[in-house]
């Protein structure tokens, strides 16, 4: 299958879902994100596609209860991040600089770049 370099997002309900296109296709896709388990949509159309995601988040959320388990991903607030040795050279200096953890100077560029959201298509460009 050809894969589109188009990646956008979908909201409904609280739930966001990457959205693709394929061309080979020619059929919108998308798939839940931070959820527990595989949920996906397509349709031809974007209001195809809206009501399969309004359909597909329903059906998940219904089934979820159903087995008494929760239907959104749980994260702990701790993972693993692999940079250079130089980078963390780099980073390690600037926390010291401004009198932090590394940890704690990282949280707050973490914190900082999901607050401004436009900092993505500066970092990673058009996709």
């Amino acid at each position: 299958m050809e894969k589109s370099k188009m990646i956008n997002s979908l909201y409904y309900d609280g739930y966001t879902a990457s959205i693709h296109y394929s061309p080979a296709d020619e059929v919108f896709f998308g798939k839940v994100i931070g959820v527990n388990d595989l949920v996906t949509f397509e349709g031809t159309s974007v209001e195809e596609l809206k009501q399969g995601m309004k359909e597909a988040v329903g059906d998940y959320i219904e089934t979820c209860r159903a087995l008494g388990k929760s239907p959104d991903k749980l994260y702990k607030g701790v993972f693993n991040v692999r940079v250079s040795s130089d980078l963390h050279k780099k980073i390690s200096l600037l926390a010291s600089q401004y009198d932090v953890t590394l940890n704690d100077f990282v949280k707050s560029v973490l914190q900082y770049a999901s607050s401004h959201q436009e900092l993505g298509a500066e970092v990673f460009g058009e996709r």
